[in-house]
């Protein structure tokens, strides 16, 4: 089929409204059906997606079971094998040959089709899948897989045409281009548990870009993980070019990190296993066809800064809402605070009577603040680490308490410590601890230099203040220490296309996901020069 020859412009994106859920109103009733209906249809076999198969694994079954009532068992996913990785391997370059030479605009139109499916007739069942599935309240799921993952697939489609209009300068006789081309081989997407619109935006960014991608989902996030899966066939995505494998990923990984095609790594989750990945991409670099891109998000030990002139009301809502939303599973959470002693002294008693009032609860519960850890590991490193903190001799202000007998519940907890090596300042524990160092007014600069120094992340930050010129001692002596810096405001919910999202040092390659910055890295272009009237002598000038 010829190319058409129009040169189009993307869909003009704006982020996606986010539905109150009030009492009354029709998102309401759609969603607490489709939370009705999802929890009756459980067990639900999860299958993957392999070239044109819609199978499940052949290996061992899994279950995904449900964070605020962990028995009950949501669905079954058969662990992807060694064979299962090669066929999906295979699929997505065989699917390569076709899908890399599909125009710009064709492979555009099936990721804006999804995100009106997923708006549209899939929005409840989406965010019933992500709350049961990975306890997130409707708050929560609303704006992570009804809105962010629409607002990726919208904006990365405006980003890529203006990735491909920028082109070289010409000079007489000569037109150049740049061909942005797909990587040579396929990229490997690995998401977390904690956002399904990073386990949408993963694997379709590439794709995006016309690459074949192997996508392998969180086990606990499997449930929302297949509903995007639907969604990109129902949208016309072509069979191979995003492969699911579900199950857990060393399997998949054994297979997919060795095999001489892999071009990309697409990665969020912890540090250590993106380390990992990176070391044995390093140990096998000489087996590969080309240097695999590796971009990944991490870990964080994500800070607010109060300044003496902090506003107490905007102080404590950052704190609550960045901490304990989710019950703090997301990798922007606010996990330590530094309080000037005056502000402390403001907000002590309102802040440890808020924490105390969050309702925690079943995700079907609509008046609950948040729910339960996602599953009994994180509950254990969290229950282990308020034990310790007690051990150490610091302050629990609030919470400190831990139930498993229903769901893995850890209730938002403030610890204070005058000990700044305390690791309640200095590990990611990720879950609803808030350690709080309560500083001298007058070591406010001291305090900027110890946060930027404490830690080996460096994902995102807020600075507290009213005092214009403390704001900017914090903007500079804090500016290498987050990738998403906040002024008056909690340290969480960057939005696509308004605050990039991405840190360095230990946090990650900063590649920024939602934005040009990361679809840059899921092509590789190809300078062309074409002479209008080739040159016919070999001699030049100087020759005479």
């Amino acid at each position: 089929m010829p190319a058409m020859d129009a040169i189009t412009a993307a869909p003009k994106p704006s982020n996606e409204p986010v539905y109150t859920y009030a009492p009354g109103t029709p998102e309401r009733a759609a969603i607490e059906a489709a939370l009705a209906q999802a929890y009756a249809a459980a067990p639900q076999e999860l299958t993957g997606t392999f070239g044109a198969e819609r199978r499940p694994g052949s290996g061992e079954e899994l279950k995904v079971t449900m964070p605020s009532e962990h028995q009950h068992v949501l669905g079954i996913v058969h662990q992807s094998t060694a064979a299962d990785a090669e066929a999906a391997i295979a699929a997505a370059l065989e699917a390569a040959k076709t899908w890399s030479l599909t125009s710009l605009d064709d492979r555009a139109a099936i990721f804006l089709r999804a995100a009106e499916l997923i708006t549209g007739p899939y929005r409840a069942k989406i965010n019933a899948a992500t709350m049961l599935g990975q306890g997130k309240t409707i708050q929560q799921a609303e704006i992570d897989s009804a809105c962010e993952i629409s607002d990726f697939l919208r904006f990365n489609a405006f980003f890529a045409r203006q990735l491909y209009s920028d082109q070289p300068f010409n000079s007489a006789t000569i037109w150049n281009r740049t061909d942005y081309r797909p990587l040579d081989g396929f990229v490997y997407a690995i998401t977390p548990f904690n956002f399904t619109a990073i386990a949408g935006n993963l694997p379709s960014a590439p794709a995006l870009m016309g690459n074949t991608v192997i996508w392998k989902p969180a086990l606990t996030q499997q449930l929302a993980a297949s509903v995007l899966a639907d969604i990109f066939i129902e949208a016309g995505l072509p069979a191979g070019v995003i492969n699911m494998l579900p199950g857990h990923g060393s399997v998949v990984s054994d297979v997919a990190l060795k095999h001489p095609a892999l071009a990309g790594i697409h990665f969020t989750g912890s540090t250590r296993v993106f380390q990992g990945i990176w070391a044995e991409i390093g140990q096998n670099i000489s087996r590969y066809r080309s240097y695999p891109r590796l971009v990944g998000e991490t870990g964080g030990k994500d800070f607010v800064l109060a300044h003496p002139s902090a506003d107490p009301q905007a102080l404590i809502t950052a704190l609550v809402r960045g901490s304990f939303e989710y019950s703090g599973q997301k990798c922007s959470a606010a996990s330590r605070t530094y309080i000037a002693k005056s502000v402390w002294a403001k907000i002590k008693d309102q802040l440890i009577a808020e924490t105390e009032a969050l309702k925690v609860g079943d995700v079907r519960d609509l008046s609950n603040f948040t729910s339960a850890l996602i599953d009994e590991r994180a509950y254990n490193k969290l229950e282990a680490a308020i034990a310790k903190a007690k051990a150490d001799g610091a302050t629990i202000w609030a919470g400190g308490t831990c139930d498993k007998s229903v769901g893995w519940y850890v209730r938002p907890t403030l610890v204070q410590s005058d000990d700044l090596s305390n690791d309640i300042f200095n590990v990611e524990f990720f879950g609803p601890l808030l350690g709080i160092y309560v500083y001298e007014d007058s070591e406010y600069s001291s305090i900027i230099k110890h946060i930027d120094a404490t830690s080996s992340y460096a994902l995102t930050g807020s600075i507290i203040a009213n005092d214009r010129t403390a704001i900017k001692e914090a903007f500079y002596g804090l500016r290498q220490a987050a990738g998403n810096f906040y002024i008056n405001d909690k340290p969480t919910g960057a939005v696509v296309g308004q605050q990039p999202f991405g840190g360095a040092r230990a946090s990650g390659t900063n590649d920024k996901a939602g934005s040009l910055w990361n679809l840059i890295r899921w092509v590789s272009p190809r300078a062309v020069k074409e002479a209008l009237l080739p040159p016919k002598s070999i001699g030049y000038p100087h020759m005479l």
